[in-house]
């Protein structure tokens, strides 16, 4: 590392020549990300309702889960002239596009109200299903537009509901980014102390945005990208070229006051710029456990971030360096405040001082409280999300009510029965004996193929029972029988998530474990810090559950509580929380082993890690809370959770556990923290931290 930061500073026209180049062309693609990358890909792939959409899409003209729904409800019958002339210019409209296959009009007895006054037109889906959510995209403010005196118009479906939620979430998270942002900047310019040193980490995050968007319009070439991956990408990028940005700075100002630009930087690079690569790839492996889920939507999240961080870490790590070279002693150029050349800390020094003195008492205060808050994650619940996380304004959420005000609770998630011809009457019989079905439509044949029978429950397609209603036809239908539909394709993810999330925790946790024995060649200390990790991620998800399933702070917040946390939440946010763990972890550790191999003294390496990284990681994390807090002010649920959960965790971690109890625990471990048994140094690298 130390080389590399030599050859950067050595080879300043080369290194930027490079990144302008690969920003210029990457970057020529960015402004397409929101338009290029997918809106759909919530689904467990394989399973039985995904093979049923299919099923439909081949078979049955599109009328899959996937499919929009035209619902037009007026305040008289809607064989009345004017409405029935909306209904013609309906049809005629979602018919012209490409995108749409079979359109089938209003059907009395089936898709027309017992009332006469609500009508729905299907729109079957002659397109993947992110096709079709763009395709909702440009239908549905049309079809809303064909509403008049009495008769409102509105597109519903999946695949509308995802293009409302997604267009809803992603307003939201822009708003958020913007309010984060001059939070962010003051912060930085108190923690660097001048106005150029404060702009490097903005200068990081902008490169490996640019980078990272165009590389993810690239991808979809190949793959589908959710949409969803750029928004976290952002919120990682910045958070990430922050922490490395503060780590590789701080210390470059330390050994400037020492020696030259060019040695300055070999140093710095030599020593912090080790733990900013041991933390990035720490990051990236916590990231890719997520790719265990086979879900679209999950991997192409989890490669959106990993693509971000790749960029922001190879930016820190070359473009970083050439530009401290550059400017040498013109950082502290703009300081506010007088900066000083020694970037240890005297009030951190004297905090690690106390902690040494009094371990027991700060110990066990810390782990008390982490300890309290994690205690809920026993009775935490976890469901897809309902139709409340969308405004009640937009498309979806305005015709889902219509049809359940027209037609019964459980309109919205019909299920979709796709079974053997021979069987289809087994299966229609067993579909009206169920406790749980309400209505019952006629099988409809594809000729030689399967049949198709459409059924629909009792209860709102959230509600726990519709799963208890599935899993009971599952087992009494026919064998020939699959049961799908939009409401079970959410049944299916969360029952896949469900399955996964052990596995996912422990590949995360086995992988963060590795790393640290890898870095650290300490084993003590590399379960020690795994386990505080685990510890602040499940006190965050304490704290989740008691805000968003009991409600505590619900109208502070503003919002109403669903009674569970969303069914993705804890894979995803796991492995984000962790990554976000193991960063501080790996600076804190790095920076306490390069004292312990400098005095081989347990005391100076506890006191001087929190000496020379403390003000980094408390700044860094202020940086961090500020950013995901602003989510919590978002409008929509969805980034309320992510803000709130990310938050208190980076809060907790950062805090608590890096601050206070992992030096408590050096301190109690003492030598035995460093301690590694000879069979196991044999097999592993030598990291030295110390810059000879």
């Amino acid at each position: 590392m130390g080389r590399l930061g030599g050859w950067a500073a050595g080879h300043f026209r080369l290194v930027v020549f490079v990144w302008v180049g690969l920003l210029v062309v990457l970057g020529a693609f960015a402004p397409k990300v929101n338009t290029a990358l997918s809106g759909a890909g919530w689904q467990a792939d394989g399973s039985e309702s995904v093979q049923v959409r299919e099923a439909a899409e081949k078979h049955f003209g599109g009328n899959a889960s996937t499919a929009l729904q035209v619902v037009v409800a007026a305040d008289r019958p809607v064989t009345d002239g004017a409405v029935a002339a909306v209904i013609d210019r309906a049809v005629r409209l979602v018919a012209a596009d490409g995108r749409i296959g079979r359109v089938v009009r209003p059907q009395p007895g089936a898709t027309v109200s017992p009332d006469g006054r609500t009508a729905v037109i299907l729109a079957g889906a002659a397109a993947d299903p992110n096709e079709m959510v763009r395709a909702a995209d440009d239908l549905k403010e049309p079809l809303a537009a064909l509403s008049a005196d009495g008769i409102e118009v509105s597109a519903t479906g999946s695949s509308v509901l995802w293009s409302d939620f997604n267009t809803a979430n992603h307003d939201a998270m822009m708003k958020s980014e913007m309010l984060s942002w001059p939070v962010t900047l003051a912060i930085l310019v108190l923690a660097f102390g001048s106005l150029v040193a404060a702009g490097l980490p903005l200068l990081l995050t902008l490169a490996g945005l640019a980078a990272s968007a165009g590389s993810l319009v690239l991808l979809t070439e190949l793959t589908p990208i959710s949409i969803w991956a750029m928004n976290f990408a952002m919120m990682f990028a910045l958070a990430l070229g922050i922490d490395y940005a503060l780590f590789l700075v701080m210390r470059f100002r330390g050994a400037l006051s020492r020696s030259g630009p060019a040695d300055a930087v070999v140093e710095t690079m030599d020593t912090a710029g080790k733990a900013v690569l041991l933390s990035g790839v720490t990051v990236l492996v916590s990231l890719s456990a997520v790719m265990l889920v086979p879900s679209p939507a999950f991997r192409s999240m989890a490669g959106g971030i990993m693509l971000a961080v790749v960029f922001v870490l190879a930016a820190t790590l070359t473009l970083l360096p050439v530009v401290l070279a550059r400017l040498g002693h013109r950082i502290d150029k703009g300081a506010l405040t007088r900066v000083t050349g020694e970037h240890r800390s005297p009030r951190f020094a004297a905090w690690g001082r106390l902690l040494w003195r009094r371990p027991a008492l700060f110990g066990v205060a810390a782990a008390g409280v982490l300890f309290a808050l994690a205690l809920p994650v026993l009775g935490l619940r976890t469901a897809m999300p309902s139709i409340t996380v969308i405004p009640e304004d937009a498309p979806a959420r305005v015709g889902y009510t219509a049809v359940q005000r027209a037609f019964g609770p459980g309109a919205p998630g019909a299920l979709q029965v796709i079974a053997a011809g021979p069987q289809a009457d087994e299966a229609v019989r067993v579909l009206r004996a169920d406790s749980g079905i309400a209505a019952v439509m006629p099988a409809v044949p594809s000729g030689s193929g399967p049949a198709l029978i459409q059924a629909v429950p009792k209860v709102d397609p959230s509600d726990p029972a519709l799963a208890a209603t599935v899993d009971r036809l599952r087992g009494d239908l026919p064998d020939s029988a699959l049961v799908g539909g939009a409401a079970v394709e959410n049944l299916d993810l969360k029952a896949l998530l469900d399955e996964k999330t052990p596995l996912v925790l422990g590949t995360v946790l086995a992988l963060g474990f590795l790393l640290l024995l890898f870095a650290l060649r300490a084993p003590l200390i590399a379960a020690l810090g795994t386990l505080t990790s685990l510890l602040s991620t499940a006190a965050a998800f304490g704290t989740a559950r008691l805000v968003f399933q009991d409600g505590h702070g619900a109208g502070l917040l503003g919002f109403t509580p669903q009674g569970f946390l969303d069914g993705w939440a804890p894979v995803f946010f796991f492995a984000m929380i962790f990554a976000i763990a193991m960063d501080y972890t790996v600076f804190l550790l790095a920076s306490a082993k390069e004292h312990y191999e400098k005095s081989g003294d347990p005391r100076e390496a506890a006191v001087g890690a929190l000496a020379h990284s403390g003000r980094v990681i408390f700044a860094a994390a202020g940086v961090m809370v500020a950013v995901f807090f602003t989510f919590a002010l978002s409008g929509p649920l969805p980034p309320k959770e992510m803000g709130i959960v990310l938050g208190v965790a980076v809060l907790l971690d950062a805090f608590l556990v890096r601050l206070v109890l992992l030096p408590v625990l050096l301190r109690l471990a003492g030598h035995a923290a460093w301690a590694c048994p000879r069979w196991l140094a044999r097999l592993l690298p030598e990291v030295r931290f110390v810059h000879d």
